[in-house]
């Protein structure tokens, strides 16, 4: 090599395979002079500046041989394109190169998310055939217990005699009560859009009802990250950003770690990393089909902070390629756990898809709100048939459990087993006496009654003095879903010697269509402001005393629109002439309402509609899902004159919508707006009187219903219009600044409004708090403090605090605001 002038020219080409395809980032220098080099964008193209003179190149890339070249640089750029051969396979399949000094990654998700559109199965019709295996472990910490005569008496059966099976029963009752194991068999149709509807054609769940399982139905949560924004509500408290999305780009940073060969083709790994872990919860790693830009499986995991329920969550997702243009799911792992004080819940998801159908007939309306069918067969395959559609293998000890819990199940559904499991149960204890309550439970006719135990006897601060009040719940269901329920209570008061009790009872005849019907009779002590601050509800003029049957009814009408109906006959009279404990000194207090005994008839209806409504069909019930649209409801009351000698003649109407919906990644955000008044006041008595309720001193009352800094009990006849605003960031704000991260403390903001003209009252209030979820026993506690500033016409702008806490709904997994 010789430099015979000491100008740059450029040197410029493509870099192509033998069939003239380009390869993306084959590397090129001069021989001999390593410093000198570059390499090929994802098009082949390279570009170099070097003086003029003539050179040696060298060109390679991971899975073709190398090759040299020679070239003369002169006053003009220079155009050399250049082959690359394959390379034996067997000698590189075993290889990895490391990608240090250049980084493509971020180049190679680009080409991804540009063929987004064309790979993403979900922009096609199609169905698919699925399994899914989940299964929990858990691992309880031993307390240990002296042995009593009741566990001498284990080894003995029924009639007494030494049983020589009971050890290895004991083994396998163990193991059955420490793994819990659901499998289901479904066939998922998709007809683009969002239109969805799955058949749960078989379903298995072996072990408790009540535990940490995680995706039973694709319908719930569908981690598809061919998307901006997954949507996972029961999973994470705010949509999870893709890292194949546009959006994604801008969330992450993306780094070529790896490429090697796997099947004839070159694989790129590429990191997934936050760039903030406020709005980006996933990292981990992509890997890429090199020349395709096909994505050929994931492996990514969310941060801890803004998942509802667990300490962490992963998800592993295989692919399919037909025809070398989709992405087609062909298996997904997800492993995902939770610790509590006693016990640690290990779980893993197994799901596998097969026999696609890009070409389906669906018929005409076929999609709708009803996402998911389970079949009435469904809950009553046997072995065999899950030995045929068992995807996989099982683990040992998923075998072992499956064995076990099959061997035990005769047993456990034996009468002399049910008898033993409920002696036990509705075994009598001083502390369930004393404290807990006395339960009774007959397994065979699927009945269960309590008795309160003597602690909740006692009532000691109550209106008109303590009163001994024993209570009995009574709750039955059918296999069909029905069920009844019942609480009655009998009380007496020891400084009036008075009699009081109530009995109320619900029956669910319809549980698909959620039909209810419900009675209470009561004569008992009840309130004027039912829905009063604290300070207040406890004043002597906010009770009377009623005699009261009501009989009310709940039925869906259609998919989305329910009706409530109650009506209610009522005497009432004054507490007057009833003796009270002298309390004045430490918490005053005023008199009863003094007024003449009248008799009460309403009648109220309530109509609440939520469009769009999405739900799960089991075979006897209905499971929602939720809608985007918010809910509308209207409710109307009458108080009917003279029928059953009513004193009553009023007419009140409300109505109001509310929703919960999420802005992106930046939270949660939840407005209820209403507006009510009395169309007719002819006979209003102070009990059916409506209340804007006055705000509690330091409790932080739920803002979707009530005020902050409102210092006033209003009662409002004619036409008022409130509104409430809350936001939860769920971290998005504050964890933009690095070590609050770690605090895992949330921001909420919030505004309510009021209006009252017949008061000429206008207020106002803004708040701001910090949130944080905590571990309580083994549900989520939520403890927040807040600061509200209110104003308003007839107040000073005022500042104040407050708390809360608030637990997390494990059914529905939302809080109460």
């Amino acid at each position: 090599m010789s430099n015979l002038s000491f100008a740059q020219q450029l040197l410029t080409g493509i870099i192509s395979d033998e069939n003239d395809i380009p390869i993306p980032y084959a590397k090129i220098y001069v021989k001999n002079a390593v410093e000198l080099r570059t390499m090929a964008d994802l098009h082949g193209h390279y570009e170099m500046r070097i003086n003029q003179g003539e050179y040696f190149l060298v060109i390679t890339s991971m899975g073709y041989d190398n090759t040299e070249a020679y070239v003369t640089i002169g006053e003009h750029t220079v155009t050399k394109n250049h082959k690359l051969y394959p390379t034996n396979i067997q000698e590189i399949e075993h290889v990895d190169v490391s990608v240090k000094k250049t980084n493509p990654g971020r180049d190679i998700m680009l080409e991804v998310i540009k063929r987004r559109d064309q790979t993403n199965p979900w922009n096609y019709p199609h169905t698919v055939t699925g399994y899914i295996k989940a299964s929990e472990k858990i691992n309880r910490k031993e307390k240990k217990k002296k042995k009593n005569r009741q566990e001498e008496g284990e080894n003995l059966d029924p009639n007494g005699i030494v049983d020589p099976f009971a050890e290895k029963r004991k083994e396998d009752e163990a193991l059955a009560n420490n793994m819990n194991l659901i499998e289901v068999d479904f066939t998922r149709h998709y007809g683009g859009k969002n239109q969805v509807k799955e058949i749960r054609n078989a379903y298995d769940a072996r072990g408790a009802k009540h535990n940490n399982l995680y995706y039973t139905t694709t319908i719930k949560s569908n981690f598809n990250f061919f998307q901006n924004l997954l949507h996972l509500n029961d999973l994470h408290q705010t949509p999870v950003s893709s890292p194949i999305s546009g959006p994604g780009i801008l969330s992450y940073k993306y780094r070529l770690v790896e490429q090697y060969e796997e099947d004839g083709k070159q694989i790129s790994k590429v990191k997934i990393i936050p760039r903030n872990s406020a709005t980006t919860t996933l990292k981990g790693y992509i890997y890429v089909i090199d020349t395709l830009w096909l994505v050929q499986k994931l492996e990514l995991t969310m941060e801890k902070g803004n998942l509802l329920i667990y300490d962490y969550f992963s998800i592993d997702q295989e692919f399919d390629h037909f025809g070398d243009t989709l992405c087609v799911l062909r298996s997904q792992t997800l492993d995902y756990g939770v610790k509590y004080k006693d016990q640690t819940s290990t779980c893993t998801t197994f799901a596998e898809y097969t026999k696609y159908n890009f070409n389906p007939n669906f018929p005409h309306r076929y999609f709708n709100n009803e996402l998911s069918i389970t079949e009435k067969e469904a809950y009553e395959k046997d072995s065999v048939f899950w030995k045929d559609k068992r995807v996989g293998s099982l683990t040992p000890e998923e075998r072992e459990y499956i064995a076990v819990n099959d061997s035990i199940k005769d047993y456990r559904n034996r009468k002399e087993y049910l008898d033993s499991i409920d002696a036990v149960f509705n075994k009598v204890t001083a502390l369930k006496i004393l404290w807990w309550g006395f339960d009774h439970r007959n397994r065979a006719k699927k009945t269960q009654w309590t008795i309160n135990s003597l602690a909740a006897f006692i009532r000691p601060i109550m209106i008109a003095g303590p009163r001994i009040a024993p209570g009995f719940s009574y709750f039955k269901k059918w296999k069909d879903e029905r069920f009844i329920d019942s609480y009655s209570e009998f009380s007496v008061g020891l400084l009036n010697g008075d009699l009081k009790g109530s009995t109320n009872w619900s029956y669910r005849y319809d549980p698909f269509h959620f039909g209810t019907l419900r009675t209470n009779f009561s004569h008992s002590f009840d309130v004027i402001r039912g829905y009063d601050a604290i300070t207040q509800i406890y004043r002597r003029d906010n009770f009377i005393e009623t005699t009261d049957l009501t009989i009310g009814n709940s039925y869906e009408l259609l998919n989305g629109l329910y009706l409530d109906t109650d009506a209610s006959m009522s005497e009432r009279r004054s507490l007057e002439g009833y003796k009270f404990l002298d309390l004045d000194d430490a918490f005053p207090n005023n008199d009863p309402t003094s007024f003449d005994t009248y008799q009460a008839f309403i009648v109220n209806v309530t109509l609440r509609f939520t469009p769009n409504q999405k739900y799960m069909k089991e075979p006897n019930r209905k499971v929602l899902l939720g809608s985007r649209w918010p809910t509308f409801y209207l409710y109307y009351e009458k108080g009917i004159p003279n029928l059953f000698g009513s004193d009553v003649n009023h007419d009140y109407i409300l109505g109001g919508v509310m929703q919960t919906f999420k802005i992106g990644t930046l939270g949660t955000s939840s407005y209820h707006i209403k507006s009510g008044q009395f169309l007719n006041t002819t006979s209003l008595k102070d009990a059916d009187q409506k209340f804007h309720r006055r705000s509690d001193p330091i409790w932080f009352s739920n803002p979707l219903h009530s005020f902050q800094g409102l210092d006033s009990t209003l009662p409002s006849e004619k036409i008022y219009l409130e509104a409430h605003f809350v936001h939860h960031d769920n971290g998005a704000i504050l964890n933009k600044i690095p070590w609050m991260k770690k605090t895992r403390i949330g921001l909420v903001l919030g505004a309510g409004a009021l209006y009252v003209p017949e008061f000429n009252w206008e207020h106002y209030e803004v708040l701001a708090g910090l949130e944080r979820n905590f571990k309580f026993s083994k549900r989520r506690l939520r403890v927040g403090v807040y600061g509200v500033l209110s104003d308003g016409n007839q107040i000073a702008p005022t500042p104040s605090w407050k708390v809360s806490f608030a637990i997390l709904d494990n059914r529905s997994l939302k809080w109460n605001f």
